[in-house]
């Protein structure tokens, strides 16, 4: 007996996208001679400020349903083509990690469908954009090219997007038992317990009660799975207010170069690596961005009891070693497609022994295979004498030369140009640029002496 095939319903408002769809509507509609410029309801700022902090309310949704009267005699295809201007600014607000779990069921074998209250007219551009199968969606009736004023079936809202979902399913001989719903909506409940498999989405507080009572997971689609957020916060926001310089007295730091990295949009940072202390340095950088971060981390780290706990709340994605890397890198990869800040060590570990003072350094190739995956930039980042503050062959930074503590430095530098082709080349590229920015004592090759050499080892 054939497994059931089952679809995933997705809501728009608040779900997919960020916010409301309303006002991006508005404004299609305006330009497009469907609603005259100027008219608005009142108190619309209001009410879409509303909206978006708490969701749903009866009242709102009451003004959704009168819509259909107000839209007699327009023309529905002026309306069809102010759903295509509306699709670029809506595609602006999709939540940025949407698209990877949508691709991900996608590949499960189900159906994609957007389920919203929305006006189909207005909703379908955007979701055959996105790649969605199908839509089930509030329907305007209309006669000789405009809307008469009612609805053309029922209002998809509450019990009605259930049993439209429900119609839909009977008709594409899915089963609701094996499909998946995602929604921000107290008021898509109907359809949530309808579903073998709920997800409540950017919960409204009402929905939260319920999923945590029927111990739904809540999640999140503006950030990786897993990291906790309060308000939009993540822990990252909270430990970037304490890492600063001077939780460091046994350092100095100098940090240039910060005006290279992107405010916005993803981004690979490379720095090198010749201490445990690297870690500090880094995350100077990271403070100071004022955007999470996500970097790649051996699965030592994640493994201790606190810092383990701290590093995946921050983002971190463990790396098994002599593992595939195929998961941490399809993470990396999806992080730089949701617009994010990644962290990657080309050199994969510090290096021992005489390599550590070669001045020409050697990477592994998956910062150039992200790079040409996701067409983010590479950045490059040196670092300098944090071996000094906490060599390998110590098991503890060395915290107590406060008098003249080692001075570390950390400069980044522009994006590096690569090929996209040639992983290997890309990468050769990337080391040099990285090598550039070191100070010139590390571009010079020498002998080093057996007690520098014992300090690039492990402790025993």
């Amino acid at each position: 007996m054939s497994e059931a095939r089952g679809a995933l319903f997705v809501d728009l408002d608040r779900t997919l996208i960020r916010s409301a769809s309303g006002p991006v509507f508005h404004e299609a509609m305006v330009a497009e001679g469907v609603l005259p410029a100027g008219r608005h309801l009142p108190g619309d700022r209001f009410l879409y400020g509303f909206y978006n902090m708490f969701g749903e309310s009866v009242a709102f949704m009451g003004l959704a349903r009168a819509a259909a009267a107000l839209m007699r005699n327009r023309s529905s295809e002026a309306t069809r083509l102010a759903g295509k201007r509306a699709v670029e600014p809506l595609v602006d607000l999709v939540q940025p990690w949407a698209l990877e779990v949508l691709a991900s069921h996608k590949e499960e074998g189900r159906l994609l469908v957007l389920a919203t209250t929305s006006p189909y007219d207005l909703v379908a551009p955007l979701a055959e954009a996105l790649g969605f199968d199908d839509v089930i969606a509030t329907r305007y009736a209309e006669v000789d090219g405009h809307y008469t004023g009612r609805l053309d079936g029922g209002f998809v809202w509450g019990v009605g997007k259930r049993t439209a979902a429900g119609q839909w399913a009977v008709d594409h001989d899915v089963s609701l038992a094996a499909s998946h719903a995602y929604s921000d909506s107290f008021y898509d409940l109907p359809l949530l317990h309808a579903v073998g498999h709920p997800h409540p989405l950017n919960a409204d507080p009402r929905l939260a009660a319920v999923a945590l009572a029927r111990r739904w997971p809540l999640e999140n689609w503006d950030r990786p799975p897993g990291i906790p957020s309060v308000a939009g916060f993540e822990p990252y926001h909270l430990v970037r207010l304490f890492f600063r310089p001077e939780a460091f007295p046994y350092a100095r730091f100098e940090v240039s170069g910060l005006e290279h990295i992107p405010s916005s949009g993803p981004v690979l940072l490379a720095p090198n690596h010749r201490s445990y202390f690297d870690v500090v340095a880094i995350g100077l950088v990271a403070a100071r961005l004022g955007r999470p971060v996500r970097f790649l981390g051996k699965q030592e780290v994640f493994d201790a009891p606190v810092v383990g706990r701290l590093a995946r709340a921050l983002g971190g994605i463990p790396v098994q070693r002599g593992s595939d890397t195929a998961s941490p890198m399809r993470q990396a990869a999806a992080a730089l497609r949701a617009g994010e800040v990644v962290i990657v060590l080309p050199q994969g570990t510090i290096p021992r022994g005489g390599a550590f003072f070669d001045p020409v350094l050697k990477g592994r190739t998956g910062t150039a295979r992200l790079a040409a995956e996701t067409g983010a930039p590479v950045i490059p980042i040196s670092i300098w004498g944090t071996e000094a503050v906490w060599p390998r062959s110590s098991k503890i930074p060395l915290m107590t030369n406060l008098q003249h503590p080692p001075r570390v430095t950390v400069t980044v530098g522009v994006p590096v140009h690569l090929g996209l082709e040639d992983a290997v080349a890309d990468t050769t590229e990337l080391m040099a640029a990285i090598v550039d920015l070191l100070p010139e004592e590390a571009r010079i090759e020498r002998v080093p002496t057996e007690e520098e050499l014992a300090r690039t080892r492990p402790s025993a």
